[in-house]
Order: C-alpha cells, then structure tokens, then sequence
C-alpha cells in the first residue's frame, strides 16, 4: 500500500551503458564528459527513472581494447557473453512491466557494433596490426548499415523469447550531443510505442 505524501511513480528509461559513462567507450570516442546531459538532466527532472545496461565490450574485452565491428563481435562467444548480461536485466524489466511499472524504452547508440538500433558498422578483416597494408584495407571496408548491434538484437531476441510485446527503442548519435535532446527522443519511444499497440490490435 502506498504512503501517503508519496510522488507518483513515473517509470523508467533503459539506457546504454556509455550514455551515463563515456568512460566506457573505446579510446578515441566521446565527444562529452562523464554522462550525455542533454538527454539525461531532462529525463531526470521530468521524473523518469534509469535502468543502466552493462557494457558488454568493456566487460568482455576491457578497457584496453581497440575499436571493433558488428563483424568482429559476432562470434558464438560473445553471443554468450551478451545474454548472460541481459539475464537479470531482463528479469527486472519483465517482473515490472507485470506490475504496472512503465517501461518507457531502450534508447542505444546508433552506429555502435553492440548497441546500435537501426545503425551499426560492419568491416574490419583482421591481420597483423604491423602491417600497414592490413590496417589501411580494414580501414577501407569499414563502414555505416542500417540494422542493429550484437548485444540490441540479442537484448531483442531474448526479449521475444519470453513471448512479451516489443520494448520501444530508439538509438541516439552519441558523438553528436546537440542532437540527443531528451525531447525528441521521448517522442520517438511513444512514437514506437504507438506503433506496437496498433499492431497488437491488429
């Protein structure tokens, strides 16, 4: 029973991990400092709630890692390693939604090898890292695609797993900060949000 005097609880936003630690990106990226607060002070102040994911990159390979593709993480391991992550991410979230708390999406990175929702890079063809040759032919056949990261669609999958409706989600240009306003990105999720009630009519 609730005590009186008591706010009302609003809900959650799931976030990628580096959008409230830039220290978890691969050195050479990050174009803010500690959290991404265009989109972070807003959804605080209106009253949302943080449901922080794990990285799995720094949890996998460490700090010490070079940036990678969606190609290169796309390995039976690392599909491992990403549910096992999600697990209890998955439970909580799950185990809220039954109750009534509102879930109001994930919100990834685009063009992230993991987190990205409808943008992700693939190429990379591995080799020695000496050898010029190798590094300027990976640097080539690195590019943007549409589609989302190894950890997005694992998070998707297991999701669908469950037999649970879609989580809204929507991805965000974390090296563009001014472009990450909390505004447009809540538009997004109800947007989406909106979309999956009328399917679920249909």
């Amino acid at each position: 029973m609730k005590k009186a005097g008591l706010p009302e609880r609003t809900g959650y936003v799931v976030l990628a991990h580096c959008l409230l630690n830039v220290c978890a990106k691969v050195d050479g990226y990050g174009s803010y400092s500690g959290a991404l607060k265009e989109l972070v002070l807003p959804l605080i102040k209106e009253g949302w709630g943080i449901v922080q994911l794990p990285c799995p990159e720094t949890t996998f390979a460490g700090r010490r890692r070079w940036g990678q593709t969606r190609d290169q993480y796309d390995t039976p391991a690392y599909r491992r390693h990403c549910r096992a992550l999600l697990e209890p991410v998955l439970d909580q979230l799950e185990d809220d939604i039954k109750n009534g708390v509102t879930v109001l999406g994930v919100v990834g990175v685009e063009g992230s090898p993991t987190c990205g929702v409808t943008k992700t890079c693939i190429g990379y063809l591995g080799g020695v890292i000496s050898d010029p040759e190798a590094i300027s032919r990976s640097v080539r056949g690195c590019r943007a695609v549409p589609g989302p990261g190894v950890f997005i669609r694992t998070l998707q999958e297991e999701w669908s797993r469950r037999g649970l409706s879609p989580l809204p989600m929507t991805g965000v240009d974390s090296e563009k900060p001014s472009t990450c306003r909390w505004s447009s990105v809540k538009k997004r999720l109800l947007s989406a949000c909106r979309t999956e009630d009328e399917r679920e009519k249909d």
